[in-house]
């Protein structure tokens, strides 16, 4: 009897401990004060003499995020609203005259609203947005004169495709309403009425591991029943329903709004790919919700050839002409959608105009895949084309009035030749409140561009030829700034904001007329959100590996700190490798030293207020010249990465090298988890959300192209999981346990974290309840922060 008693008492001992563990914790105070501190508001420029000034929400309650969630065919929706389950809101809107005459709130709002989607209507007279509540999501007005907002309808919206609602005209709004009959939603069986069964019939069907897609067909059934709506457009005469309830993924009125364009979605549903490759039939509606012309029925789209290249052989990206009145155009494969074809184009743009009878027009084709049109006018568009596998991008001019043409080729750089990125272009509304390219009378355009250098990124604004591609810098970020242009108000008088921040001070915003070189106006005056961080030393780090590529890093060292009366400081590495084809684009020089540090959550900057050096964004390049992939050495480049890293920040007299921890999110975990199989540089790992066995996302991953059964070589030296043994370094694992990412399913570090455990190593498993790859709600940001400040203070500091 006293042996049981005493097995019981330590077992109910043992329980009570687990248990308490497993209890939310919150970190240090300076950690806490900076994770806590409200987000800066969001602003809007899309009138000209007036801006949005609004109020944002902060992190979510773990109850908030554990209200009921349906994860069907690649989305996660909120049953009870008919919307997503995992949003950020606004929570109030002020209206700023630019002029600085007047500043007024948006009034008439239910309490605690949650505000989304917030558009301006076609001449900027309202606004249009959503509310959330707990039991549906419901469409306001408000008028912008007054500030004074009204519900405009009872009806539900269904925003679980987002979108929920489209200005047809001043007065006219269309949206997609939860059907008015749609009755009870479907009960789930007690015991299954079978199998769920799957089968294939020979034709290869590659798809990355994608998550949250349907099971069975009960899932089938929630997501008929929560993904149908019913289109109605709502105006100030009453409500007209043009359309049965059916799954619709968008309707998009013509820029003449005489037309929609209709996308909706059919059977049979598939359990290996998401919605947006069920099939689909898109077709042209008038506005009574007569069927124009039906352009395409295309079946499911399960079957694609291997590559980041591989599209559908169906017609696809069907959509609206911006410059025309009601002309849709959509892109056709020419190589079956399969970019191992050696064809001399691979897509063909087609149009097809109102009144939709005659044969299709053949607009243009690419040599490599298309991205995408912007349209100008009815003599200019410019064609974007690239090729993922060579990471290269083309911008071309064609002339729309002449089909078929030659595209002229505007610009043909390395996709990571960020020197060399002349930015993206400007853009105006046309007479059908369109976005087009803004086009000035010397047939220049102008451009905003981040504006790389070895110095930092400058952005930048500049004129560019269409003739030539030639470049004329008009206004220029300058030190000890970083600035940008947040909105061009007037491009021919050239009238911009320009969003103006620094080391020490935060993002505000200030008018400025360039022309007549007048004094910038300051329109906000947003305060130091984190004023913990005021005197945090910050310098832009350089150095090189041993092959000669040229590598940075953002440092940031404690306020006051001196290496010569303080000694070595202890190192919090932070990094996230990316692959490049070039050893010249992989060298250069990325970030600013003059940006403003705001700490968001998931920042490893939060350290240097407990007494560490913090080098972030680290570089980590992986380099693949010519033939070569650049996944072919990864380990051995990233250890080139690491040592040079740390050489440097010891070289300076700051690191202590028995005293450096390595971290990272997402690749950046199977970064650190790689670095201690493979080196002894670091005395701790912290690894979130990541991938460590590179066999269980067999057809690819990150930008590796070849599946396991092309490369099996490549995946297991990659894999940290096929080195546990060597793994030694205490290393931190923490996962969101509803991770949606592609590759970095939960069983993923469950599975590290056994071998760990099985091979002696010291490990640390946190799984977050509700969390997806990103983390959301306040208890599970302090945890994890929590979580990383005790593994750093015991086994680094």
């Amino acid at each position: 009897m006293r042996k049981l008693v005493l097995t019981l008492s330590v077992f109910i001992t043992f329980r009570a401990y687990a248990q308490d563990a497993l209890k939310y914790q919150t970190p240090a105070q300076s950690i806490m004060e900076l994770a806590m501190a409200a987000p800066s508001p969001a602003v809007n420029f899309s009138r000209g003499d007036l801006m949005l000034i609004m109020e944002r929400t902060g992190f979510p309650t773990i109850e908030e995020l554990s209200q009921p969630e349906y994860r069907l065919a690649g989305f996660r929706i909120n049953p009870s609203n008919f919307g997503p389950s995992r949003a950020s809101y606004v929570t109030g809107i002020r209206i700023k005259e630019m002029n600085g005459k007047r500043e007024y709130a948006v009034t008439g709002l239910p309490a605690n609203a949650r505000i989304g989607n917030v558009t301006w209507s076609p001449l900027k007279k309202s606004l249009a947005f959503t509310v959330t509540m707990n039991n549906g999501i419901t469409l306001w007005k408000a008028d912008v004169a007054t500030g004074e907002a009204k519900q405009i309808s009872s009806r539900r919206l269904n925003d679980t495709f987002s979108g929920a609602f489209r200005w047809i005209d001043e007065d006219r709004i269309l949206v997609l309403s939860v059907p008015a009959a749609i009755g009870a939603a479907p009960e789930k069986p007690l015991a299954p009425e079978g199998p769920t069964v799957q089968q294939t019939a020979g034709k290869a069907a590659p798809a990355a591991t994608y998550q949250d897609m349907l099971k069975n067909p009960y899932d089938e059934k929630l997501f008929d029943y929560y993904f149908q709506s019913e289109p109605v457009i709502i105006s100030a005469s009453g409500e007209k329903v043009i359309g049965k309830p059916a799954v619709y993924t968008g309707i998009t009125p013509s820029p003449d709004k005489q037309y929609l364009l209709v996308h909706q979605l059919s059977r049979p549903y598939s359990y290996l790919v998401g919605a947006y490759r069920f099939p689909a039939e898109i077709s042209i509606w008038d506005l009574q919700g007569a069927v124009v012309k039906s352009l395409a029925k295309n079946p499911l789209d399960e079957v694609r050839p291997k590559g980041f290249d591989a599209t559908s052989n169906y017609p696809r990206g069907y959509q609206w002409r911006s410059d025309a009145p009601a002309t849709i155009c959509w892109v056709q494969a020419l190589d079956g959608g399969d970019p191992k074809k050696d064809v001399p184009f691979r897509d063909v743009v087609n149009t097809l105009e109102a009144p939709f009878t005659a044969a299709p027009v053949e607009l243009v084709k690419t040599k490599d895949r298309f991205g995408g049109l912007i349209w100008g006018n009815s003599q200019l568009a410019l064609v974007q084309e690239g090729n993922s596998t060579k990471q290269t991008l083309k911008l071309s001019r064609i002339d729309p009035s002449r089909p078929g043409q030659e595209p002229v080729v505007v610009i043909d750089r390395s996709e990571n030749d960020r020197y060399n990125d002349p930015g993206e272009p400007v853009m105006v509304k046309n007479q059908y409140n369109r976005s087009v390219l803004y086009v000035s009378p010397a047939n220049e355009l102008l451009m905003i561009a981040p504006g790389a250098s070895p110095e930092g990124d400058r952005p930048f604004l500049s004129s560019f030829s269409l003739k030539n591609g030639k470049q004329h810098i008009l206004w220029r970020s300058q030190a000890p700034y970083y600035e940008q242009v947040a909105e061009v108000i007037d491009p021919a008088k050239l009238q911009i904001v320009v969003a103006r921040e620094s080391a020490s001070a935060p993002v505000n915003y200030y008018l400025q007329n360039l022309k007549k070189k007048s004094a910038a106006v300051a329109l906000t005056s947003f305060p130091h959100p984190q004023p913990l961080l005021e005197g945090v030393q910050k310098q832009l780090l350089k150095y090189k590996r041993k092959d000669g590529v040229d590598l940075t890093a953002m440092l940031y060292l404690p306020k006051g700190y001196d290496p010569a009366k303080d000694g070595r400081l202890p190192v919090l590495m932070w990094a996230y490798p990316r692959e490049y084809k070039s050893a010249s684009d992989a060298a250069q020089v990325r970030g600013s030293a003059y940006k403003f540090t705001r700490v968001t959550y998931g920042s490893p900057i939060f350290w240097v207020t407990r007494g560490f050096a913090v080098m972030d964004a680290t570089e980590m390049p992986i380099v693949g010249e010519g033939d070569k992939e650049p996944n072919d050495n990864f380990v051995d480049q990233l250890v080139m990465n690491a040592e040079a890293a740390v050489d440097k920040i010891t070289g300076m007299g700051v690191g202590d090298k028995d005293r450096i921890a390595v971290g990272g999110h997402s690749y950046g975990a199977f970064m650190t988890a790689n670095l201690l199989s493979h080196t002894s540089l670091f005395k701790a790992g912290i690894a979130r959300s990541g991938a460590y066995n590179r066999t269980l996302t067999p057809f690819g991953f990150q930008n590796e192209q070849r599946t396991y059964w092309q490369a099996p070589d490549v995946y297991y030296k990659m894999s940290p999981f096929s080195y546990v043994d060597k793994l030694q370094t205490p290393i931190l694992l923490i996962h969101g346990e509803a991770d949606n990412n592609s590759g970095t399913f939960p069983i993923q570090s469950e599975r590290l974290y056994n071998a760990l455990k099985g091979n002696g190593g010291t490990a640390r498993l946190v799984f977050l309840p509700q969390e997806s790859h990103g983390y959301a709600a306040k208890e599970s940001i302090l945890h994890m922060l929590w979580e990383m400040d005790s593994w750093l203070m015991k086994y680094v500091k």
